[in-house]
């Protein structure tokens, strides 16, 4: 029997993903969609791309928690709590690819987000996980916290460093570029095709939102408490990431790559490149895959990590069904499999 699948916020940019991937997932079938925006609506309606793929009506969430066994969740901060509060009602697992459940701290969230939690005992019960990095802590939890995408690619690209004591863990400088559909399908001034055409910039530096998730998240990796500074940007690219990391190194080049090969040797998503190669986005669209590579600035003692991803696939949709595959206990790679298009 297949997982029956329901997507709230499916006509976003990350819940569209969704769609798409369940509709190919072998051991998953779409039961539901909702959108507030277009309630009634077929979904090929929104998205041509789907015309004679998908016709499913985008319905209201309604009993979507009493019909479906996984519930993805792909909304706005503040939604995805009511949503938790019904599924743990019915016993469907909620993924979150929103930040409600993605902090460990109360008070970091009220900072960040401006709100409070609504449902404090539901964040007991919930996991933040990228595979690659908590897989062994994933059990029989019913709300899982998707990371978010400018998170993923830091997190995937300091792990080894930061595991194996192999860099200074103050003074981290981290350096990121997002495609335009990281900014949500809801059009702003700042996204607005004038605006980011033939333009590149940073935004929201040293305040970005991600920045207690990923301090968060490196802290545990580390073994202590970490400060970073983020630094986000805008690339006039549909979908992709890269983040350039700087930190100190304790020891050579060589050494440092040889144990980011280590740690990574049996991760199916995650390839180190080659030394003197360069991580591109190009090579990562439309799959699930990381690729880091790793340079030296011998002069400085500086290691710079090039870390990239699709943000809307390994950044967010991929990796959410690669959340639900752990879960549900199928292999990681099952419906995510796809092979990164040449051009």
């Amino acid at each position: 029997m297949k997982i029956r699948v329901g997507i709230v916020g499916a006509t976003g940019y990350a819940g569209a993903e969704l769609v798409r991937l369940i509709l190919t997932h072998p051991a998953a079938e779409l039961a539901a969609i909702s959108s507030v925006s277009f309630e009634g609506k077929k979904i090929s309606e929104v998205y041509p791309n789907l015309a004679k793929v998908c016709e499913m009506p985008l319905t209201d969430a309604g009993k979507m928690a009493e019909t479906c066994d996984v519930v993805f969740a792909a909304l706005p901060h503040g939604l995805s709590e009511p949503l938790a509060a019904e599924c743990a009602k019915t016993g469907a697992i909620l993924i979150d690819l929103g930040a409600d459940f993605r902090l460990e701290d109360e008070a970091d969230y009220q900072k960040w987000y401006q709100k409070s939690y609504t449902c404090p005992e539901l964040h007991k019960d919930a996991i933040y996980c990228i595979p690659e990095l908590h897989r062994s802590a994933m059990k029989e939890q019913k709300i899982i916290a998707n990371p978010g995408c400018y998170p993923t690619s830091i997190a995937l690209g300091l792990a080894p460093a930061l595991t194996k004591g192999l860099v200074e863990t103050t003074g981290i400088v981290i350096d990121s570029k997002s495609g335009v559909t990281g900014a949500g399908r809801g059009l702003t001034q700042g996204t607005h095709y004038p605006d980011t055409n033939e333009a590149f910039a940073a935004y929201k530096a040293g305040v970005h939102r991600h920045t207690p998730e990923i301090e968060q998240i490196l802290s545990h990796l580390a073994g202590k408490a970490m400060q970073i500074t983020f630094v986000p940007h805008l690339l006039p690219i549909n979908r992709g990431i890269e983040s350039s990391i700087y930190c100190k190194m304790k020891t050579d080049l060589a050494v440092i790559h040889a144990a980011y090969c280590d740690f990574y040797k049996d991760e199916p998503f995650v390839r180190v490149l080659p030394l003197g190669s360069y991580a591109n986005v190009k090579n990562v669209r439309m799959s699930n895959y990381c690729d880091i590579s790793l340079h030296a600035d011998e002069r400085t003692g500086t290691l710079i990590v090039s870390s990239v991803i699709d943000n809307m696939f390994k950044g967010a949709a991929g990796q959410a069904i690669q959340n639900m595959n752990l879960r549900m206990g199928l292999a990681e790679t099952v419906g995510i499999d796809m092979i990164p298009p040449a051009i």
